[in-house]
């Protein structure tokens, strides 16, 4: 049966729900990057995150097309799922990535851009919990969240830049480029939410 509840419908539920997610694979990553000590155990967790954020997403649509009214446009609600979920996707691979490569520890490169990465799952939340609120003012998180990714592209690309210039095993140079670069699209990802989350304010505001 279709739901007459535009309010009550849980969508904001389980948008929190999968943030909160995004978030604890955030952190979950950084600490890796920090103390890669049982890599297996730490990367199988962030596995089982990515797992967790599927199941999310699937209820998310499952949700909206159950759902006749709906506290925002329908497709807003599918793109902010979509990129909530991207942004696992990209946080789980760059984790496989150091066990397909047989990585034997993180660069300092590696360590700031999943601290970027981190802050701007954060950020992200903060925007989810706006969302919830009906506070349209989307300015501040979108501001930070845009640096952040800036700052992401310079840090990845300096880092690659150096591993062309100083790395003379093309291999080496091939791994840490695909991870660098993993990293930089899960801050893209971070971006692409609050670009969904600010079209809504704009909507709505």
């Amino acid at each position: 049966m279709f739901s007459f509840m535009p309010r009550e419908s849980g969508f904001f539920d389980l948008f929190e729900q999968a943030s909160q997610n995004v978030v604890e694979a955030g952190q979950c990553l950084k600490v890796l990057m920090k103390s890669f000590d049982e890599p297996h155990t730490k990367i199988q967790h962030i596995k089982n995150l990515e797992h967790k954020g599927d199941d999310l997403t699937r209820d998310i649509v499952y949700k909206l097309n159950k759902t006749f009214i709906t506290p925002l446009d329908r497709e807003d609600i599918h793109a902010l799922a979509s990129a909530l979920d991207d942004i696992l996707d990209e946080i789980d691979a760059v984790a496989e990535l150091f066990m397909v490569f047989k990585i034997d520890h993180p660069t300092p490169t590696a360590l700031r851009l999943s601290e970027i990465l981190h802050d701007a799952a954060l950020e992200v939340g903060k925007g989810i919990d706006l969302l919830r609120l009906q506070n349209w003012d989307m300015k501040d998180c979108a501001i930070r969240v845009h640096s952040l990714e800036n700052e992401a592209d310079r840090v990845s690309r300096e880092a690659i830049s150096r591993l062309f210039e100083e790395e003379a095993d093309p291999k080496t140079v091939m791994k840490w480029k695909e991870i660098y670069e993993n990293f930089e699209m899960g801050t893209d990802s971070c971006e692409d939410v609050v670009n969904v989350l600010e079209r809504i304010a704009l909507k709505h505001g």
